[in-house]
């Protein structure tokens, strides 16, 4: 049988490197109760839960370090607003003023992140999350949520198309289960993005606010 990364390899897919520009900022994508707690359909799945506390100390150092965070979650004022989702969960616990719609305290501050309500699978589709981050001079979002295979996969490449160098740290995204967490983020990896870690974003951005002082 053919090693499909031979294949992709060979048609020089992921032959370039994007890196670290000259500015971060992270983009929090559906770190919401509905997501994260395992009361709900949709929540507490042991690669989200491992998201969720890698991304907390991420977070935590990016508000030390002056670096722009924006955070979304999912939410409908009602099913008619809805798109066509075929995840039962989403169209019955996502409705705004539900519990499910609230984000995790474990990744959210009100007081220094902008928070913003998204419709689609994409965190930059209708939303001024690239507005935000173009404001605040971002060149490089680090793309941080759930689920790896949706919503997440779906901003990484939006991400991509509005031109910011995309970076992802593995263990700050998380999904239902291993393969799909690890097909999507081996597919995106060879188009639209870097793949890092918490641990190395930490250290970027810590060098990063050095270089600033």
């Amino acid at each position: 049988m053919t090693d499909l990364q031979d294949v992709y390899s060979e048609r020089s897919y992921g032959g370039e490197t994007i890196g670290f520009g000259s500015k971060p900022g992270i983009a929090v994508v559906d770190f919401q109760l509905g997501f994260t707690d395992p009361s709900y359909t949709l929540g507490g799945s042991p690669l989200v839960q491992r998201a969720v506390e890698n991304s907390a100390r991420l977070l935590g150092v990016a508000r030390e370090s002056g670096v722009p965070i924006a955070t979304c979650y999912t939410g409908y004022n009602s099913k008619r607003d809805m798109p066509y989702w075929k995840i039962t969960a989403v169209m019955e616990d996502l409705i705004e003023g539900e519990v499910a719609t609230e984000l995790d305290p474990r990744t959210y501050d009100p007081d220094y992140d902008v928070a913003m309500r998204k419709s689609g699978a994409s965190m930059f589709f209708q939303t001024p999350a690239a507005a935000f981050f173009n404001k605040e001079l971002v060149d490089t979002v680090y793309v941080v949520g759930c689920t790896t295979s949706g919503c997440v996969r779906a901003s990484i490449v939006d991400c991509f198309q509005w031109g910011f160098r995309t970076l992802v740290p593995e263990d700050c995204v998380g999904d239902q289960a291993e393969g799909p967490h690890r097909d999507n983020l081996r597919d995106v990896e060879r188009r639209y993005c870097d793949l890092t870690t918490a641990d190395d974003a930490i250290d970027r951005i810590r060098a990063w606010n050095a270089s600033q002082a």
